[in-house]
């Protein structure tokens, strides 16, 4: 399967989604069979969740054309950024969601260029006190609560996230587990 196949079935589901919360978003999507459990379907995913939630909460939003360009841009970042680059695609990924968002680009002069750089430092900031081996859905969920946080706060976007659990450290075999902030502990089960 191609990562244009993976986008395409990502953008058939994504769709569907009602939740004003991009984790319960990305959580649905992640649990299905064509999403691994790393790799860079994560670079569009993360940012798709987030303009998904903030187009449920405010319709004004021209989701199909914000999707297909998050796609262009996405389908740029290769896999192992993280590793090899220094900067994860979850973070990315939001800032590439944001800048379609607000139609910002290397020129802008304006807050909104400000406001991206700032949000995705502060998400790899996040991940970087946690460390690594890499996990895309570990820092999936730092960067979308960052980002609720961030856009909820700044320009008022009524979405929001809930605590997570991650229901997918068995199939990581790297997981960090008590090191991460989302595993189930045994007092959780």
């Amino acid at each position: 399967m191609t990562m244009q196949d993976k986008y395409d079935l990502i953008n058939n589901d994504i769709l569907k989604e009602t939740s004003t919360d991009p984790i319960e978003i990305i959580t649905h999507i992640m649990k299905k069979n064509y999403i691994s459990m790393h790799g860079p379907e994560h670079h569009y995913l993360n940012g798709a969740a987030l303009l998904v939630a903030c187009y449920n909460a405010d319709h004004s939003i021209d989701i199909h054309r914000c999707l297909e360009q998050l796609a262009i841009r996405s389908l740029q970042m290769p896999g192992a950024m993280c590793g090899h680059w220094g900067v994860c695609g979850s973070s990315a990924s939001i800032g590439a969601a944001l800048s379609v968002l607000h139609h910002t680009g290397p020129l802008s002069d304006d807050q909104f260029y400000r406001d991206h750089m700032t949000l995705t430092s502060m998400i790899i900031a996040r991940e970087g006190e946690i460390g690594g081996p890499r996990c895309c859905k570990r820092n999936a969920f730092i960067a979308l609560s960052t980002a609720t946080t961030f856009i909820s706060q700044n320009y008022h976007i009524p979405i929001h996230s809930t605590a997570v659990t991650c229901i997918f450290s068995q199939n990581n075999n790297q997981c960090l587990k008590t090191k991460c902030p989302f595993h189930k502990t045994k007092e959780q089960s």
